[in-house]
């Protein structure tokens, strides 16, 4: 079993990843009969109160992976436009931590969020013009773009799909979290590649 804090990757029926959910949330959808299937591992064995009429104690068993009924079309249209909010912790783990600029790994406090197109340059901010750098490198290439700071850029920024947004909002992922979100990943993902590396 796992501490409660491990998040539940929760799908549409057809398997489409669609958020993480506590483990509240997903009793509260087996409860309600809205749990379509579930796969994965056995995360938690959640006891009940004790039936008067039948004397027995009701337990929901809640996996990694729970796929949910309900009507996704308009979520389905969407997601081919879906551009996710840029934020630094999803950056952070879209370019695996690592400084694109040095190519070294950094811990979160270590590591800013750079304009490759400076914004006083009229870069914008948009996940095709930032990637994570350490403090130092950002310091050093200033207000320029990598090529006025003589600086190679290692990697080229990309928007995240919907499922490798999902995947980067996760915490301490499971394995087999992990194997069905990289289902779903556009095969040329450069999150293929960069996930090796961390494996």
């Amino acid at each position: 079993m796992y501490g409660l804090s491990q998040q539940v990757l929760r799908t549409d029926v057809s398997g489409m990843p669609l958020e993480w959910i506590g483990y509240q949330d997903a009793v509260r959808l087996y409860h309600l009969g809205q749990v379509a299937y579930a796969c994965g591992s056995l995360l938690y064995r959640v006891h009940g109160g004790v039936c008067a009429k039948t004397g027995l104690r009701s337990v929901i068993e809640v996996n990694s992976i729970i796929a949910t009924h309900g009507n996704n079309h308009a979520l389905a249209k969407a997601r081919d436009r879906y551009v996710p909010p840029l934020n630094n912790p999803a950056l952070f783990n879209r370019d695996a931590h690592l400084c694109l600029y040095c190519g070294d790994r950094f811990g979160h406090r270590d590591l800013s969020r750079d304009h490759v197109t400076p914004l006083s340059q009229g870069g914008s901010d948009t996940w095709t013009n930032v990637v994570t750098a350490c403090k130092r490198c950002n310091n050093h290439k200033a207000g320029f773009t990598p090529e006025q700071a003589g600086m190679q850029l290692l990697a080229v920024p990309f928007t995240p799909t919907h499922a490798e947004y999902i995947y980067l909002q996760g915490r301490r992922v499971l394995a087999d979290q992990m194997e069905f979100l990289l289902a779903h990943f556009p095969r040329t993902s450069p999150l293929h590649q960069r996930l090796i590396g961390i494996a």
